[in-house]
């Protein structure tokens, strides 16, 4: 059996993590809240422009453009949207795992973009091609940051140095429901059945100017507007998944320092009766 000193310092170490863990759950609710916030602000135009372009697409047919065809090449870059922390549950290893799991991919054929550290670190040790790697746009997404991302892209997939674009990351549901989600980029792809979700097709669309001018204008800002979102949503989720981390580590710290608290309290106690023996036996011993 553990001796009281060792018990006691085993507690206060205990004590001392649970302080922290409490600290970081207070952080992340604060910071969760922040996210939610601006996750559920540019939810609307992430939905919106995502509904909209499929529903012209749906609409127009078949075009021949760039952007609706895939490239020659194999290669398919993926955006990966992790932490640059960790201590946040399985945030960062279920949108891995969602990559490197994949049954129709590649190791070969895969070009990562990662936004996160952990993620970089995670497949360079895997051995994938990270191309790209950028931690300081998770931290605070802005627009631009994503307009840039997407240009580079869209010069790539337009040049024919990758044949298709997928985006990585968790879809913030609620406080505690955080969705791993890998969505297709490009080509865009067209529903077969001609029908819209909302409401059949009735009339032929037409474009002013010209629909390949139209699209010119329009896939760059749909898929700025895709990689955008996600990075709320994915702030959002990681806040939540570490505020619920730190509460459980939070919760398992005090069941433990009960646990030490009465081991401690048996350890005393029996400290205590040895010594009354002791001194029953002398008294006795000396009588």
């Amino acid at each position: 059996m553990a001796s009281m000193r060792d018990i006691k310092r085993r507690k206060s170490s205990i004590q001392g993590t649970q302080q922290i863990t409490k600290a970081m759950k207070l952080v992340s609710t604060v910071k969760l809240q922040r996210a939610r916030a601006s996750a559920e602000r540019s939810k609307g135009y992430f939905t919106c422009m995502y509904d909209t372009v499929n529903s012209i697409l749906e609409r127009v047919g078949h075009i021949d453009h760039k952007y609706l065809t895939s490239g020659a090449s194999a290669k398919k870059a993926v955006i990966v949207i992790t932490a640059n922390r960790g201590l946040a549950g399985g945030y960062n290893s279920n949108v891995i795992k969602m990559v490197t799991r994949h049954p129709e991919w590649r190791k070969q054929d895969l070009e990562l973009y990662c936004l996160g550290t952990k993620g970089r670190d995670a497949f360079i040790r895997n051995g994938y091609a990270v191309r790209e790697c950028d931690s300081e746009i998770v931290e605070s997404p802005l627009y631009k940051d994503a307009a840039a991302l997407c240009s580079r892209l869209l010069t790539s997939f337009a040049e024919g140095e990758i044949g298709e674009i997928y985006l990585a990351y968790t879809n913030f549901k609620n406080t505690v429901s955080h969705v791993p989600t890998l969505l297709k980029l490009l080509p865009v792809e067209i529903q077969e059945d001609g029908v819209s979700r909302e409401t059949e097709v009735s009339a032929v669309m037409n474009f002013e100017p010209e629909d390949a001018e139209a699209l010119d204008m329009l896939i760059p800002k749909y898929v700025t507007s895709l990689i955008y979102g996600a990075l709320r949503e994915s702030v959002a989720s990681e806040n939540g998944a570490r505020m619920q981390a730190m509460d459980n580590a939070t919760s398992n710290a005090e069941e433990i320092i009960s646990d030490l608290t009465l081991k401690y309290n048996r350890a005393r106690q029996g400290s205590i009766t040895q010594e009354l023996t002791e001194i029953i036996a002398g008294a006795e011993a000396l009588g």
